[in-house]
């Protein structure tokens, strides 16, 4: 630790460098966390979990009992064994007994982006609400044609203020909160929609995965989808660099144009037999745009392709947009290049995953690591390589969520258990200084 300080303070690296080397080593030393316990409210299994996105230090959870719950992450409300386990209750929870609570299980729990003033719930009893925080009362109400399975909203998010909505109906549908009704409704799919993301790199882009296994990329700011993902169609390995393809294509664009130059002289020159080969390649252009030029909602419903045998249950966008991770009821999980909607066939070395509901999906950027439950268990995989680098064992039951807070560096997990454990980095910056001093004063006969 103190050869990374030395190394910032005569700047032999710099400041982003030594951040991310600070980042990544605490988040591959992470550890059940012994000393801060979640003291969960929740009588069913914890089916949902969101740090909020401006401040990282509130953690919205929902249950299958009905019931949702705000903890403060940072800040603990009681401690014990002389301070040294921090108790961390609820700051305030909503349950059936409420007046506007849900009836039935919630299944997805999000905060508002832009601040902590709103979170949106979405239950089996087909609706989706959207709460005040700070009066813990039902603000908008939507009522769906099913159950409901998951919930988003977008990130970068700065013309509207739409909740994407995956439920047992084979349409999407859109809520918007300003207007307190439907946008419109993306229609595709052949049976429901388990899971919902947002493109992290365009407001516009949704991604939907549906029990019919099928994951289609659509623009909201116009009919149809745009892409369906088929797993057949593959490249190895990720995308190359962006500045080598630039560079390629520019040079390849300098010597099309005098290509194109040369040949409009040569066209100009010579007529004939070259003035019957153009007219046939002509039709050919033709008939290539009249099927580009077909309704994109035709496109869609005689597209059958599918991304996984069996339903898509999580999706997760990378931060940079270039990827997308899902994973499926047969117990596999794809990273897709997001540009060329190619699968990169990219092996994860996964177990036994659950296929009879929805999961939350977890990626940490540096080191870039996907945390999958697995049953019992977690499974961080490098993104990659997919090789496994870190198994998280603390539950009794099938875990159902991953959240990682990038700020802290800490993963939390829920589970059918009822619990919500944390896993945080093993030890602090202070403990490896001592450490060191130590090392560096004993000498070879000291006890």
């Amino acid at each position: 630790m103190w050869e990374a300080i030395q190394d910032r303070e005569t700047g032999r690296i710099r400041s982003n460098s030594f951040a991310n080397r600070f980042k990544s080593r605490r988040t591959l030393s992470l550890q059940l966390d012994n000393r801060k316990d979640f003291l969960s409210p929740h009588r069913g299994s914890v089916n949902s979990l969101q740090v909020d996105l401006t401040e990282g230090r509130y953690l919205l959870s929902g249950a299958s009992d009905g019931s949702a719950a705000v903890f403060d992450v940072q800040r603990a409300t009681d401690y014990e064994a002389s301070g040294l386990i921090a108790k961390h209750k609820c700051i305030f929870t909503v349950d059936k007994q409420h007046e506007s609570g849900h009836k039935y299980a919630i299944s997805s729990a999000i905060w508002y982006p832009i601040d902590t003033g709103l979170f949106i719930t979405g239950s089996y009893d087909h609706y989706i609400k959207v709460w005040d925080t700070n009066t813990a009362q039902a603000v908008v109400d939507f009522k769906m044609p099913g159950k409901v399975y998951r919930t988003a909203m977008s990130s970068l998010a700065m013309s509207h203020t739409l909740i994407a909505t995956g439920t047992e109906d084979v349409q999407v549908r859109l809520c918007d909160i300003a207007s307190g009704a439907f946008s419109h409704t993306l229609s595709g799919h052949r049976d429901g929609v388990m899971s919902v993301e947002w493109s992290t790199s365009s407001e516009w882009v949704l991604y939907t995965g549906g029990c019919d296994g099928a994951i289609r990329f659509w623009d909201i700011r116009r009919a149809g989808c745009f892409r369906v993902l088929d797993q057949s169609v593959t490249q190895l390995g990720v995308r190359p660099p962006i500045l080598k393809h630039t560079s390629v294509s520019s040079k390849s664009a300098k010597f099309s144009s005098g290509g194109q130059n040369g040949l409009k002289t040569l066209q100009s020159k010579h007529g004939g037999s070259q003035n019957i080969k153009g007219s046939s390649s002509a039709k050919t252009s033709v008939e290539k745009s009249r099927q580009k030029r077909l309704h994109p909602g035709m496109l869609s419903t005689l597209d059958r392709a599918t991304a996984h045998y069996g339903a898509v249950t999580g999706l997760k966008a990378t931060n940079d947009g270039m990827y997308l991770l899902s994973s499926g009821s047969d117990s596999r999980i794809r990273l897709w290049d997001t540009e060329s909607g190619c699968n990169t066939l990219l092996n994860f070395e996964t177990g036994r995953i659950q296929t009879n509901k929805a999961m939350q999906l977890a990626t940490s950027d540096d080191p870039a690591l996907v945390f999958v439950p697995c049953m019992k268990t977690v499974k961080a995989f490098g993104m990659w390589s997919g090789r496994t680098t870190l198994t998280f064992r603390g539950h009794y039951e099938s875990v159902n969520t991953c959240c990682f807070n990038s700020s802290d560096q800490e993963l939390y997990t829920s589970g059918a258990d009822r619990q919500i454990l944390v896993w945080s980095p093993g030890g602090s910056t202070e403990g490896e200084m001592v450490q060191d001093e130590v090392a560096e004063d004993k000498d070879d006969w000291s006890d």
